[in-house]
């Protein structure tokens, strides 16, 4: 797929499988492409791991979710990608950190034979330089400069300077060693928002290569969404980023994929691209002391999500859709016309009737039980009769 250059940002997952045990990662790869990730990423650190690449995207071919293969390299990437020539032709990308990869010591030998595979099969690149992990000759280089000065800067802001130029140099002894312009991505990830948006803004002034997006070590639950679309929407507001990730860390067997959904919801609520039919429902207050409402809008979100993967072959434009379901009178009518579709519910002591209104206009009015079927029904027959069916 096209990245960088116009094109959409694009949507990229990670598997948190073993490599090795290639059925399981080709299908949580697989559910992961078919959630919606464009790219999906694994890591690739020891022999069984890399032997199981070409079969993993077999079965991912097999399943009918061919989204680009990512291959995650560190310390023995340059052994792995000599050694199993499958493995390398098999990945769409090598993933390496510079950092990781002996860029900076001695004639970086190991970096140089990661980028002359990429070269010789025809890869792209992304160099991601990580915090966690900084080329440390680099940044004892730069802090010791940066002690010589009069005024010396803190020592965060040094750090941040270093991961810049990490990158930066990384990039550029790649291409010195024969890898195309046009076939690196970069990417800096820290796990401070403030410092991520600072480090990209200066990266992206500083060059013109694609830009990978993500907060590493984002966290779980609601603070690692928050934080990630706090940090990624900025940048993105900006036009900056090509790629974007959100590292959620999941509960004990959770669903991995929540990350591509939440990925795809902040480009959405950016208006940058559209995934899926928006649903727009009220908060509740004293007025909406029934829970029903909330349940209905639940309910078609839930109808939504199941019926995409179907709507999205046979009915293009659909992602656009937008649905409203309100809980009373006070907003519930107005919000109800600004939508595609929308319903508003009675509130507390209002009368038990719910209009439905289509495109701005009035459509119906619903009355007793039923509702949430009743509605999902004319749901599906205004994505039939709006989005132009594809045979």
């Amino acid at each position: 797929m096209r990245v960088g250059g116009g094109a959409p940002v694009a949507v990229q997952a990670m598997t948190n499988t073993d490599t090795a045990d290639a059925a399981a990662t080709a299908a949580q790869a697989a559910a992961l492409a078919r959630a919606g990730s464009e790219l999906v990423r694994v890591t690739v650190n020891t022999e069984a791991a890399a032997r199981a690449v070409p079969e993993i995207a077999a079965r991912m071919r097999d399943a009918g979710a061919a989204a680009p293969l990512i291959g995650d390299f560190h310390y023995n990437g340059h052994l792995l990608l000599a050694q199993y020539r499958d493995c390398a032709a098999a990945l769409a990308k090598y993933r390496i950190n510079p950092g990781n990869a002996d860029i900076g010591r001695k004639d970086y030998a190991n970096f140089r034979t990661l980028i002359e595979l990429a070269k010789e099969h025809g890869k792209p690149v992304r160099i991601g330089v990580n915090w966690g992990s900084l080329d440390q000759a680099l940044l004892t280089r730069m802090m010791d400069a940066n002690a010589k000065q009069a005024q010396p800067q803190p020592a965060k802001a040094v750090m941040l300077e270093a991961i810049v130029a990490s990158a930066l140099e990384s990039a550029e002894a790649a291409e010195a060693i024969g890898l195309g312009h046009d076939r690196i991505i970069l990417s800096a990830k820290l796990s401070g928002v403030q410092d991520l948006i600072a480090v990209y803004r200066r990266l992206a002034a500083a060059c013109e290569y694609p830009l990978h997006l993500g907060l590493t070590e984002a966290g779980m639950g609601t603070k690692g969404v928050v934080a990630s679309t706090a940090a990624m929407a900025v940048l993105l507001q900006e036009g900056i980023g090509d790629t974007i990730r959100v590292s959620l860390t999941p509960a004990p067997d959770g669903d991995r994929c929540e990350e591509v959904r939440v990925a795809q919801q902040i480009l959405q609520s950016l208006e940058l691209r559209a995934f899926t039919p928006q649903v727009t429902a009220c908060p509740g207050c004293g007025r909406t002391t029934s829970t029903f409402f909330q349940a209905m809008a639940e309910q078609i979100q839930g109808h939504i999500r199941a019926r995409m993967p179907e709507w999205k072959k046979t009915h293009p434009g659909v992602e656009t859709m937008t649905v409203a379901v309100m809980g009373c009178v006070v907003n519930g009518p107005g919000e109800s016309r600004q939508a595609n579709l929308g319903i508003s519910l009675p509130g507390t002591f209002e009368a038990p009737k719910a209009p439905v209104y289509v495109d701005g206009r009035l459509w119906k009015t619903l009355h007793g039980e039923g509702l949430a079927q009743e509605f999902i029904a004319i749901l599906e027959d205004y994505i039939a009769r709006r989005y132009a069916a594809r045979e």
